[in-house]
């Protein structure tokens, strides 16, 4: 599938979010505009955290990857072209620039993000699954604002935090979403988790929904997407992005059990063996989400004309007894099928 990348959404669900020519970057002390005052996140085309930069007070004013001096000034000595035609040889690299979230949720004093797995097997119709692990990702250092250019402050990236000197190969940066939620629950009640995570289920039908016209739908193709999902104190959800063909290289056995179970349910639902009957509402440790429209966790057609006793069909931080519904769920297709034949 084509890959654009998805930027700002909603705004009542994202950051503030701008991708910038690096050349207005390096002019960005030029413009004085209070509502772009900072922090803010600033992130190049280079993959994952690799060229993730925090920067203090206004997204503009970092300058990483810029040209050097004699290209800024007028090429190189005894160039006599004009300074316009100059400006046209620099290389512009886009930068995104992200509205950074300053009162994040903390566990332990450590800022965190959640990775969450959505597969999509068609955009138009729009058919997505869910899939119930996912892992909460912790800093190695206890969160402080005051230390803005500290990576391990504010990154979360595995990547990243393994070279901090305080990392643990063994025990790793990683909370299971079901030991998340189970802590949440245990703070502030199951009701008020139950709405987080209806609210971060809405963005990902609402981000979806977003590029539903743009990108290239094929019925004989699908895509994997991470989900990046911050939450502040008021436990509030915020897209961070989402990542086409995540990382699945695993950190911890636990991570290594959790996406070669992933690797394996996405195989079952793209059902290249045409064993599944197109009815599923289950299938290993995905759920679906939406079909053309919300799913409902009862069975039959739901009646949406009032929402209000709607349930989404979404498990997410939920039980996972993937083995025993893959177990069932076959069995009974072939039971089908035996029976037609």
């Amino acid at each position: 599938m084509s890959r654009p990348k998805m930027t700002s959404l909603y705004p009542e669900k994202t950051q503030r979010i701008y991708k910038l020519p690096e050349l207005i970057i390096q002019q960005g002390r030029q413009i004085q505009e209070p509502k772009l005052q900072g922090p803010w996140i600033v992130k190049g085309k280079r993959a994952r955290a690799e060229s993730v930069n925090p920067v203090q007070d206004h997204p503009h004013e970092h300058t990483h990857g810029r040209p050097s001096p004699q290209a800024r000034m007028g090429g190189s000595e005894g160039d006599t072209r004009s300074s316009d035609d100059q400006k046209d040889d620099i290389p512009v690299e886009n930068y995104v620039a992200q509205r950074y979230i300053e009162n994040p949720y903390l566990i332990g004093g450590r800022k965190f993000d959640l990775r969450v797995y959505v597969l999509v097997m068609s955009y138009i119709p729009l058919r997505a699954w869910l899939y119930r692990d996912g892992f909460a990702r912790f800093s190695n250092t206890r969160f402080t604002l005051n230390s803005i250019d500290d990576q391990y402050v504010h990154l979360t990236n595995v990547a990243v935090q393994k070279t901090s000197p305080d990392y643990h190969p063994k025990k790793g940066c990683k909370w299971m979403l079901q030991r998340f939620r189970q802590y949440l629950a245990s703070k502030h009640g199951p009701e008020v988790v139950e709405t987080l995570f209806r609210d971060i289920d809405n963005i990902f039908v609402k981000s979806l929904q977003s590029v539903q016209k743009v990108i290239i739908s094929d019925k004989h193709c699908f895509e994997l997407y991470g989900y990046d999902i911050l939450i502040d104190q008021d436990l509030k959800p915020w897209l961070l992005e989402v990542n086409a063909s995540p990382s699945l290289t695993a950190s911890s056995q636990e991570d290594y059990e959790l996406k070669t179970c992933l690797l394996e349910d996405t195989l079952h639902v793209v059902d290249m063996e045409g064993r599944l009957t197109g009815r599923e509402k289950r299938v290993g440790g995905f759920d679906l989400m939406w079909n053309d429209g919300p799913v409902s966790r009862e069975e039959g057609v739901p009646d949406l004309s009032g929402m209000g006793n709607f349930v989404t069909n979404t498990h997410l931080g939920c039980v996972n007894d993937r083995k025993k519904q893959l177990r069932q769920l076959f069995y009974s297709l072939q039971v089908q099928k035996k029976a037609s034949s």
